[in-house]
C-alpha cells in the first residue's frame, strides 16, 4: 500500500512538471509564433489594397486627371508651409477677411489662393470661402449681396479687391473706399489693403488720396499692369491673370494636354481694333498662308462676355494649338497670355509699350510686363509681328517630344509663379499689417 502511495506520488510530481513545461513552452514561444502569424496574415491582407493602390495609380496615370509634376508640387508646397509655419512660429492666430468686389478677386482666391466658394453657384447673390495658411485664418466674400453697410464686418484686417478700369467703376470702387475708411477711423478695422484693376493708361491718381502715405487708410496697394508707382514698399505689382468675370475657369493639366499632338501651330481668337497691331498681325498670317495652319477666330466687335459655345471653342483653340499670338491691346498686358499658360500653349507676346502712363521702357529696362519678366516667364517676346513667320517656320521644325518637354515646363511655371505669388501676398501683408500692431 506504501508503496502505491509513493508511485502515485511520483506519478502526480511528474505530470505537473510536464503541464509545467508546456505551459512555460506557450507563454516563451508562442507569442512569437502568434505575432509571425499575424504579420504574415497582415501581408496577405494588405497584399490586396497594395494591388489595388497599384492599379489605381496605373489608372490615374491613363486618366486625364494625371499630373507629371505630382511629387515636385508636394516637395514645393511642403517647403512653402514650412517657410510659412517658421514665420508665424510666435505668432497668435491672425485673421484676415477679403472683400471680393472686383472679378480679379476670384483669380486671387481660387486660382492663386487654390480656395472653394460655396455655393459653387457663379450668378449666387453672396459666395463664401475660408483658408488656413499656417497659423492664419483667410475668408473671402464675394457677389451682389456684399454691399457697403448690409453684410457683418467680422475681421480688423481687411483686404478689398477693386475695378478702376474706367470711370463708372472708379465711382463704384471709391463709395467702398469711403466706407472702409470710415470703418478705420471708428476702429471697427484695424488694417487695409487693396488689390486694384488699374486704368489700361496707369492714370490711377484717383486712389492716391486713400493711401496712408497720403493721410488715407490704405496701408499696401496691389495694382494691376506695369505702374510707375510700384515701389515694393507699399505699392506692389499684381497679375491680370484670366478672365474670371467670362468664366475662365482653374484648368487642371492631364495627359493629353501634355502629350497630344495639337492640329494648330498657333492660334489668335480676340478683336481686332482699327489701325491697330492686330491688323498688322492678321495680314501678316495670310501673306504666308499660315492662317491655314492657326486657328483664326477674329471679331471686330469686343464682347464683354462668353456664351458657352464661344467659351469652349477660345478654350479649344488653346487646348489644340502649341502657340497663342498676344498682341498688344490698350496695355501689353491681357489675359489671353495667362489663358494660355493654362493649357500649355506658349505665349507668343508683343512686347511693346502702349500709350499711357505705365512706363519708360528707356528708364524702367523690364518694362512692360515686369512681374512677368522678373520671374522668368518662358514665354516668346517680340517687338513686331513682323518676326511671326521666321518662328513659325521652326515651329514647324520642332518633333512632338521636345514640345512635350516645352508644355511640360511652361505649365510647371505658371504653377510655380501662382504659388509664389501667393507667398509674396501673405508676407507682404502679414508682415505690414502685425508690424502696424506693435508699432
Amino acid at each position: 500500500m506504501r508503496l502505491t502511495r509513493k508511485r502515485l506520488c511520483s506519478i502526480l510530481i511528474a505530470l505537473y512538471c510536464l503541464f509545467s513545461i508546456y505551459a512555460a513552452y506557450h507563454v516563451f514561444f508562442g507569442r512569437s509564433r502568434r505575432t509571425q502569424d499575424a504579420s504574415l496574415r497582415g501581408l496577405r491582407k494588405g497584399a490586396a489594397p497594395a494591388r489595388e493602390r497599384r492599379g489605381r495609380e496605373q489608372s490615374t496615370l491613363r486618366s486625364e486627371e494625371w499630373n507629371p509634376w505630382e511629387e515636385d508640387e508636394k516637395n514645393e508646397q511642403k517647403h512653402r508651409l514650412q517657410i510659412l509655419n517658421k514665420s508665424t512660429k510666435e505668432k497668435k492666430d491672425f485673421h484676415v477677411q477679403i472683400w471680393g468686389k472686383a472679378a480679379i478677386g476670384l483669380y486671387l482666391w481660387e486660382h492663386i489662393f487654390e480656395g472653394l466658394l460655396e455655393p459653387t453657384d457663379v450668378t449666387a447673390q453672396r459666395r463664401e470661402g475660408n483658408l488656413v495658411v499656417g497659423r492664419t485664418h483667410y475668408s473671402f466674400i464675394t457677389g451682389p449681396a456684399v454691399v457697403p453697410g448690409y453684410f457683418s464686418v467680422d475681421e480688423n484686417n481687411v483686404v478689398l479687391i477693386l475695378n478702376g478700369r474706367e470711370k463708372a467703376k472708379v465711382f463704384y470702387a471709391t463709395q467702398w473706399l469711403l466706407y472702409a475708411q470710415n470703418l478705420v477711423q471708428t476702429q471697427k478695422l484695424q488694417h487695409l489693403a487693396v488689390v486694384l484693376l488699374g486704368n489700361e493708361h496707369c492714370n490711377n491718381e484717383w486712389i492716391n488720396q486713400f493711401l496712408k502715405r497720403n493721410g488715407g487708410s490704405v496701408e499696401l496697394l496691389f495694382i494691376i499692369y506695369d505702374s510707375p508707382w510700384i515701389n515694393n514698399m507699399d505699392v506692389f505689382q499684381w497679375p491680370l491673370g484670366v478672365a474670371t468675370y467670362r468664366n475662365f475657369p482653374v484648368v487642371e493639366a492631364n495627359w493629353s494636354m501634355l502629350h497630344n499632338e495639337r492640329p494648330y501651330l498657333c492660334n489668335f481668337v480676340g478683336t481686332i481694333y482699327e489701325n491697330s497691331s492686330r491688323q498688322a498681325l492678321m495680314n501678316i498670317l495670310k501673306q504666308d498662308g499660315n492662317d491655314k495652319l492657326c486657328w483664326v477666330s477674329a471679331r471686330e466687335q469686343w464682347q464683354p462676355q462668353e456664351t458657352n459655345e464661344s467659351l469652349k471653342n477660345y478654350q479649344d483653340a488653346l487646348r489644340q494649338s502649341d502657340l497663342t499670338l498676344c498682341p498688344a491691346g490698350v496695355n501689353t498686358e491681357c489675359y489671353r497670355i495667362y489663358e494660355a499658360c493654362s493649357y500649355g500653349s506658349v505665349p507668343v507676346v508683343e512686347d511693346v509699350m502702349t500709350a499711357g502712363s505705365c512706363g519708360n521702357s528707356s528708364v524702367y529696362h523690364n518694362a512692360p510686363l515686369q512681374l512677368l519678366k522678373s520671374m522668368n516667364a518662358p514665354f516668346i517676346f517680340i517687338k513686331n509681328w513682323k518676326e511671326l513667320p521666321a518662328i513659325l517656320e521652326k515651329e514647324k521644325t520642332i518633333i512632338l517630344q521636345e514640345k512635350i518637354q516645352r508644355r511640360k515646363r511652361l505649365l510647371h511655371w505658371y504653377q510655380n509663379f501662382k504659388a509664389e505669388l501667393k507667398m509674396r501676398f501673405i508676407n507682404i501683408v502679414e508682415s505690414s499689417f502685425l508690424k502696424n500692431n506693435k508699432g
